[in-house]
């Protein structure tokens, strides 16, 4: 067997997935009490290089002033609560945007229950919600941004209500790429059409789901190309069907892998459900009920249907060598 990468390939693989957390974490508001935050408030989807941006500024600024940096968030999302948006959407799960949040730096992240009561409370009633709770001094936030029943809390409100209760709303410029403006829905449908280089480079890292490798029906295996079949999170999303290199960690290493997502079409035709198979390089550990992470390196090629099981295989080896070239180039 192959030795895995190592060194500063595997400190970047694990960073924000492993790193132990000194973030002050809230899963509500009800009962925190903390003096003198500078506070940025959003649903921070993906923590992609715009939430980064505005985090970062927050941070600086904060702690220069001598206050403490604080980050509201929001699960459920609230499209999802409010039915506007349905199935496995999240680019992060609230675990991995507290690992995320914790590595650029933050001292406060509350990621607080979102429901169809407070979608009503008004801005103001919300406004001073969060000054009883946070006793924020400055708020951080888009041109975009807006809080309380019918996003009535503009940025414009915002600055009118902080003059009644003293505090001062600094607004961040958003920042593009390839002439687009960065956003989680934009890097929620690029992934959902494949674009995994593109993503990334508007999330400023791969994307990566995690999950548990759970028995399959060991076609993989019965072919001579064994596969983890790997099962993740219902909420969290999954990049269009398609084959992929990936890098795999597992259990603290990094290795290549050429991934497959789709319905099988080969074998079944009417499977309406997506499986995420992954062919590791190099590797012949049992890994049923092990956690893995993929990160989504680049797209190879969409999912094809074939005449054979021999037309696979050959189409497969054709898929591992791409995968190799690619990864270890």
């Amino acid at each position: 067997m192959k030795q895995p990468m190592n060194g500063s390939l595997v400190r970047y693989f694990f960073h924000n997935i492993l790193t132990t957390s000194m973030v002050q974490k809230y899963s509500s508001l009800d009962g925190v009490y903390i003096q003198n935050t500078w506070l940025a408030i959003g649903s921070f989807d993906g923590v992609h290089l715009g939430h980064q941006q505005l985090i970062q500024e927050l941070n600086q600024c904060a702690h220069q002033a001598g206050a403490k940096s604080a980050v509201l968030t929001f699960h459920p999302h609230p499209t999802s609560v409010l039915g506007r948006r349905k199935g496995s959407f999240y680019l992060t799960t609230p675990a991995e945007k507290i690992k995320l949040l914790n590595g650029l730096g933050i001292d406060i992240a509350v990621i607080h229950p979102f429901s169809v009561k407070l979608s009503q409370t008004s801005a103001r009633e919300f406004v001073l919600y969060l000054k009883e709770h946070l006793d924020f001094q400055k708020i951080l936030a888009g041109n975009d941004f807006a809080l309380g029943k019918d996003r009535e809390g503009n940025v414009n409100y915002l600055k009118i209500l902080g003059s009644e209760l003293h505090y001062e709303v600094n607004i961040i410029k958003s920042i593009t790429s390839d002439g687009m403006t960065i956003s989680s829905s934009l890097i929620r449908n690029l992934l959902l059409e494949g674009y995994v280089e593109q993503a990334w480079k508007m999330l400023g890292r791969p994307y990566q789901i995690s999950g548990e490798v759970i028995h399959g029906d060991g076609r993989g295996k019965g072919i001579g190309i064994p596969t983890a079949n790997i099962e993740t999170s219902m909420e969290k999303l999954i990049p269009g069907t398609g084959v992929y290199a990936c890098k795999v960690g597992i259990k603290k290493k990094v290795w290549n892998a050429a991934v497959n997502i789709g319905t099988r079409p080969t074998f079944i035709s009417s499977d309406p459900k997506r499986h995420i198979e992954a062919h590791i390089l190099d590797f012949s550990d049992n890994l049923y009920n092990e956690d893995i992470a993929l990160r989504f390196i680049s797209r190879l090629r969409g999912e094809q249907r074939f005449q054979s099981v021999e037309e696979l295989i050959h189409q497969v080896q054709v898929d591992i060598k791409k995968t190799r070239e690619l990864l270890e180039s």
